[in-house]
């Protein structure tokens, strides 16, 4: 399956929380979209690996989006090396996405400043055709996006552009609250966390806000990319009311 965009990021519910409007929006465009998750999130203080899994299966269906696929690269410990890097290019070259949106290059948890800078390198090595990979024992082509973006997490970081998001943000928080070992307030047998705290997601929604009312809509996304962006014609802009 060739998607046009594809999210690669740490941990299960980091797409949810930080691009999800984003790639919806792309979907009711018409465009295929995907999620590859690095990790299966199995060191977070709640839930477990099925429970995660379970979870972001839920997500999925409510985003609506084409497909997803874990890599089960280790939570916590990974590093950018050679190893994981082509277990990434092996996705890339799979799905062959246009764009890849991954995670901060820093942020809270160390896992996403590692995750994006394992992204940003597989993506411009996967285009080397002398680096060998395969899927299901199939010798792969070599595919480079034409860019990758990071998307904006706990840590606030000036984008370089936003996304409007306001059809669908009730959307993306039903698939945040998909991940309920994730972040339900209600207290239970497990401990309350930083993402678990009643304040955590009401920040989501502030973000959102934030970043949309310095373009003139209610809610947006934003983005840092490492290329300077070009545009066609300045059709391309949208009214900004600041």
């Amino acid at each position: 399956m060739k998607l046009d965009i594809l999210a690669i990021a740490a941990h299960p519910d980091d797409v949810e929380l930080s691009c999800a409007g984003t790639l919806m929006m792309e979907k009711k465009a018409g465009k295929k979209i995907g999620i590859v998750d690095l990790t299966r999130g199995e060191l977070g203080t709640r839930g477990t690996i099925e429970t995660r899994a379970e979870e972001a299966a839920d997500a999925l269906r409510i985003m609506g989006l084409d497909v997803r696929e874990n890599l089960g690269i280790p939570d916590g410990f990974f590093q950018n090396t050679q190893l994981y890097q082509l277990k990434v290019m092996e996705a890339i070259r799979h799905y062959q996405p246009e764009i890849v949106l991954t995670n901060a290059p820093s942020d809270r948890h160390p896992d996403h400043g590692r995750a994006a800078e394992l992204v940003r390198d597989a993506a411009w090595l996967s285009g080397l055709r002398k680096i060998e990979t395969f899927r299901n024992g199939q010798l792969q082509q070599a595919w480079r996006p034409t860019y990758v973006f990071n998307f904006i997490q706990d840590r606030y970081l000036k984008p370089d552009f936003v996304m409007d998001i306001t059809p669908v943000m009730e959307q993306k928080i039903a698939a945040i609250k998909a991940y309920k070992t994730q972040f339900d307030t209600i207290p239970d047998d497990e401990p309350q966390t930083y993402i678990s705290s009643p304040g955590f997601l009401q920040s989501i929604i502030d973000r959102s806000r934030q970043l949309g009312k310095v373009i003139g809509v209610d809610f947006a996304e934003g983005f840092i990319s490492d290329k300077t962006l070009g545009i066609k014609s300045f059709n391309s802009f949208i009214q900004n009311v600041t």
